[in-house]
């Protein structure tokens, strides 16, 4: 039995990585980091173009109609780009609204979410990961009022679904009265955090409750370990491509054993972790009892892998890793955000183990 990609999957993910390599190279993130005004427009063009945004909506609604493993693969290019745009807000609300959604939501938001018209966010952080001091949402007369932080895309979104403190799921119009919009000062500068405010924000229900929600915190921990799947391969390339290379005492860094067990060790601490992400992405969709465990499982121990990678290649390259003429910082910084969005890995694990029946 053949557990590895199909062809077809293989071919998507490599054209999507050509396409990123003309549409987000490494000058144009670099571009986006030094500029708060840049939106990467054109970057998001392409992805467009790519058919990304509608990756797993119905065809019905102009989408591709593929299952979250295809999403996952397309989130792993993303990472290795450091690409300054993404697809976590595009896939979540349209899982929400194929989940959730009525008939005339699905029919105003897919096709247009489909044809990259309008981008969505989700802001479901609180809900998932713990709301911090002042955060949160709660709803009282189809009005939501609250803060809710580390929104990505959340700047920008035509499009919100926002989770209330009661784990429902709502829907926003990014220009409806009384929503406020800030930018959040963070580490990773290849993506925009938002802080949004609410008052008394009008705001569409979605049924389904905490069933749907956990369905859409699955999908967001196998798209944030994908992406930093994808971080962590470029950093270890990186690191084995600078140690054949950099000359010291006569002889090539590579050349020292200590080197290359520091190259050997980053490799078999990631190469588990691929068919990890890869199982939890097919899991979602073909094996739904399994897919919040082994999601959990793939957000923590990527976050843990992944801080490992990001230190010991920066170690490898010695002094220069920490130069931004290099830019490894860029997807130090990816993995680093990675590592706490939608909750950090300790509380991941302990909601894992929960499921399990370890812990009450």
């Amino acid at each position: 039995m053949d557990f590895s990609l199909t062809d077809d999957q293989r071919m998507m993910q490599e054209s999507l990585s050509r396409t990123l390599a003309e549409a987000a190279p490494l000058e144009r993130v670099r571009k986006f980091a030094g500029d708060p005004a840049d939106q990467a427009a054109d970057v998001w063009v392409a992805l467009t173009d790519f058919g990304l945004p509608g990756i797993v909506i119905p065809e019905a609604y102009g989408g591709l109609n593929l299952t979250l493993l295809d999403a996952a693969l397309m989130s792993e290019a993303l990472g290795r780009a450091v690409t300054p745009v993404s697809i976590l807000g595009a896939v979540l609300a349209s899982l929400a609204l194929r989940l959730a959604g009525s008939d005339e939501q699905q029919a105003r938001w897919l096709p247009r979410l489909a044809s990259g018209e309008v981008m969505a966010a989700v802001a479901i952080s609180e809900a998932v990961a713990g709301a911090r001091d002042g955060a949160g949402v709660a709803t009282a007369g189809g009005k939501i009022t609250g803060k809710a932080l580390f929104v990505p895309d959340g700047l920008t979104a035509d499009l919100l679904i926002v989770a209330d403190t009661s784990g429902g799921l709502h829907l926003v119009e990014g220009t409806a009265s009384g929503l406020a919009r800030e930018i959040m000062t963070g580490i990773d500068q290849t993506r925009r955090m938002a802080e949004l405010t609410f008052d008394q924000v009008a705001a569409e229900p979605l049924t389904g409750g905490q069933g749907v929600l956990a369905r859409l915190r699955d999908a967001g921990w196998i798209l944030l370990a994908a992406d930093t799947l994808g971080a962590c391969d470029v950093m270890i390339e990186k690191a084995v491509a600078y140690a054949k290379e950099r000359r010291q005492f006569g002889r090539v860094i590579g050349s020292f054993q200590a080197v290359k067990h520091l190259c050997a060790e980053m490799a078999a601490e990631l190469e588990p972790c691929r068919s990890l992400v890869w199982y939890a992405g097919y899991a979602f969709d073909a094996a739904p009892e399994e897919s919040s465990l082994v999601a959990a499982h793939a957000k923590a121990h990527l976050s843990e892998v992944s801080r490992f990678i990001a230190r010991t290649s920066t170690e490898v390259h010695g002094g220069m890793g920490i130069t931004d003429l290099l830019g490894l910082h860029f997807w130090f910084k990816r993995v680093g955000l990675n590592r706490q969005l939608l909750g950090g890995p300790e509380r991941v694990r302990a909601l894992a183990a929960q499921m399990q029946g370890l812990t009450a």
